[in-house]
């Protein structure tokens, strides 16, 4: 039974790992992860489209969802069964994500560790300074929980909103034009559900993430 995915799907998306089970898509921006009312194809219905195109007879489910402005990592299970077991494995904390991210100001600490709460629920995001910036900081981002705008409203609530915000702070507010939203999922661990193996996929620095880090360097 024909389930491969990458040859069809790599001429418009960039493929980051794929097995009989799982396929990892690099992200770009500006596509939904589901279907959302009243919004263009989402990234979900774009894949499955290509695939019974090509006559592939199962569906990619997704394992977890990115923001619409965010880029990098996704993984999709091929079928229900595969996408029930990754889903147990980030239930049980068991699947490690890494970001980059562009946030506004400078951080007082080289890295440190947010807890407020988020919906009456506990919240924990990790962060280590890669690069301080005028105007603003690079780091890396840990979600040690998975709350609905983790990331972002924890950097908003320390008063460091990501650089490109608008949810959740003003974009005017921040000196340089940018052009979305500066999170990128940079790295996904987990337990291989089917196989006895830990995989790591990666996701590059989106081009537009560092063409704004170039303009922020260069003044």
């Amino acid at each position: 039974m024909k389930t491969e995915f990458s040859p069809i799907l790599s001429v418009r998306f960039r493929i980051l790992y794929e097995d009989e089970w799982y396929l990892a898509i690099d992200k770009p921006p500006g596509l939904l992860t589901i279907p959302a009312p009243g919004n263009k194809k989402s990234l979900t219905e774009l894949l499955n489209m290509e695939g019974e195109r090509a006559g592939i007879p199962v569906k990619l489910h997704p394992c977890h969802r990115l923001d619409g402005e965010t880029s990098g990592v996704l993984l999709f299970a091929k079928g229900k069964k595969a996408q029930q077991l990754m889903m147990e494995r980030f239930h049980e904390k068991k699947v490690h994500k890494l970001y980059i991210a562009l946030v506004q100001g400078g951080l007082e600490k080289e890295e440190g560790l947010i807890t407020r709460a988020l919906e009456g629920k506990p919240a924990i995001t990790r962060y280590r300074v890669l690069e301080r910036l005028p105007f603003c900081t690079l780091v890396e981002v840990e979600p040690e929980t998975g709350r609905t705008n983790q990331i972002r409203l924890h950097f908003k609530g320390i008063g460091h909103p990501l650089v490109g915000e608008t949810r959740y702070a003003f974009r005017k507010d921040f000196p340089l034009a940018v052009p979305r939203l500066m999170l990128h999922a940079k790295e996904l661990t987990f337990p291989h559900p089917l196989i006895a193996e830990e995989i790591t996929i990666q996701a590059p620095l989106p081009a537009d993430m560092g063409r704004v880090l170039e303009r922020v360097r260069n003044g």
